[in-house]
């Protein structure tokens, strides 16, 4: 298992490096443009959120102000891609969590049917996916809110959740990236996008790459070999 998650984290340094090239956050939407097929860039406030987690604590997308987030939406009883989505945010937080990003990165899960997804159910689903709560959060619905109220919170982030008679529901897959400012910067749809790009975006985030600095910084591959 160690030897894997050395071989992921190489190959998620490796795709950081042949972006050091990109001198902006724009010159790396290009690039991931040309490369990753399911990445929309987008530049936009995100839709706020105050939720609770597992063991009833408020959480609002404000805590996470000074933090990469990534972001998405399931609902623990679907039976086919909610695992799916989950696992591969599970990959994408392993690879991130070995660098020096760990702690400047927040991984948000939120469920669409807080009905049914509360307390355990909650905990017991990163358990079996891989989520690390270190920093890893499930969100649900605090008890004054309405039933609908993450599914609408969806909408807001461009998909929908609806409710089929037989108790499930029919949606799609997107997982979103918001900026330390809590700006909503890209969309990674489906869930065949490859995960280094993601990471590669994340970095940028994490280090301002569109802000300007007063003196020259090291390029991304300067910064990324000292994680070797």
């Amino acid at each position: 298992m160690q030897f894997l998650r050395t071989v992921g984290l190489t190959v998620a340094l490796a795709a950081i490096a042949s972006a050091a090239s990109a001198h902006s956050l724009k010159d790396l939407q290009t690039m991931l443009e040309d490369r990753e097929k399911y990445f929309q860039p987008i530049d936009k406030d995100a839709a706020g959120f105050v939720l609770q987690d597992a063991s009833g604590r408020t959480v609002s997308l404000a805590d996470f102000r000074g933090k990469v987030v990534v972001l998405h939406f399931i609902y623990t009883n679907c039976p086919d891609v909610c695992p799916l989505h989950a696992e591969r945010i599970a990959e994408i937080q392993t690879m991130v969590n070995q660098s020096p990003m760990k702690d400047q990165v927040g991984f948000v899960t939120i469920t669409t049917d807080p009905s049914r997804d509360r307390g355990d159910v909650l905990i017991e689903y990163g358990h079996t996916h891989g989520l690390n709560p270190l920093n890893w959060v499930f969100l649900t619905t605090k008890p004054d809110q309405l039933e609908n109220a993450t599914r609408s919170l969806a909408e807001q982030f461009g998909h929908r959740f609806d409710k089929t008679d037989d108790g499930y529901q029919t949606h799609g897959i997107v997982t979103h990236v918001i900026d330390k400012e809590g700006r909503w910067r890209a969309n990674f749809h489906g869930l065949k996008f490859e995960p280094t790009n993601l990471i590669m975006f994340v970095n940028a985030l994490v280090n301002d790459v569109e802000k300007p600095h007063a003196r020259p910084k090291p390029s991304l591959w300067d910064r990324m070999k000292g994680w070797l």
